[in-house]
């Protein structure tokens, strides 16, 4: 038998990439900034983008420093500071449509890191803000764009109950990200993901505090998965 082929990787010293990702899942390595230096960063996101020309390339979680960095020695990424991201690289033609449903401003940060993976994962994106519970006329002012969708991301702080609510309203698949935001009793978003793990609405999967990331790459997949194969209509049922 001949020996198997090494799996493709990037020895960079403090790393070893996965450049087989891609081939194997669809999607290529994505750079989780927290923890790392702004060089590190940088040779990552360098690295990832060789090996993957034909697309974008994601860095999470960058501290200002980090995104300094990039911005002067990767001249074409585009770092979204609200997003606390970077990409390296053209994003793929978008595949269906992803929803990023926030309950308010302070949930931003990570609606807006769903938002750019989703879109760096290859899906269209729609974002829709500042839509939570305590004022709900505002959500079913957008009822009808949310069940456009072919996946809901909802993020939600506090108490967590917009996903449960969305769920109620929509028959979208849905992953809900709790967010670390609320006061001394939500327990740095354990009440929310409590919350939505303990969910009423069918259809609802939760992703862990503050994960934007997961929850784009979870989407994205669910959209483009919905729009790979024709539809098939099922098989005609006959008597006898």
């Amino acid at each position: 038998m001949e020996p198997e082929a090494p799996v493709p990787t990037a020895d960079l010293g403090f790393a070893k990439l996965d450049l087989d990702r891609a081939p194997r899942t669809g999607d290529p390595e994505v750079v989780f900034g927290a923890g790392k230096t702004p060089d590190q960063v940088v040779s990552i996101l360098r690295k990832l983008h060789q090996a993957h020309p034909d697309r974008a390339v994601l860095a999470t979680r960058l501290t200002p420093e980090a995104m300094a960095r990039v911005r002067a020695d990767l001249p074409a990424a585009s770092v979204d500071e609200g997003a606390r991201c970077a990409t390296l690289g053209t994003p793929p033609s978008p595949v269906g449509t992803v929803a990023v449903v926030s309950a308010g401003t302070s949930d931003a940060p990570v609606a807006r890191e769903a938002a750019l993976t989703a879109t760096v994962h290859g899906t269209g994106v729609r974002l829709v803000q500042d839509v939570g519970v305590a004022g709900l006329h505002r959500l079913l002012a957008v009822r009808d764009s949310l069940a456009a969708a072919d996946c809901l991301v909802v993020v939600a702080g506090m108490e967590g109950a917009l996903p449960s609510v969305v769920g109620g309203l929509v028959g979208v698949p849905i992953v809900a990200v709790p967010t670390s935001v609320g006061y001394g009793a939500s327990f740095g978003g354990l009440a929310a993901l409590l919350a939505m793990l303990n969910s009423c609405a069918p259809g609802v999967s939760v992703v862990n505090i503050d994960n934007g990331y997961g929850a784009g790459v979870f989407a994205a997949r669910v959209a483009r998965r919905a729009h790979a194969h024709p539809r098939r209509e099922p098989p005609e049922e006959r008597d006898g």
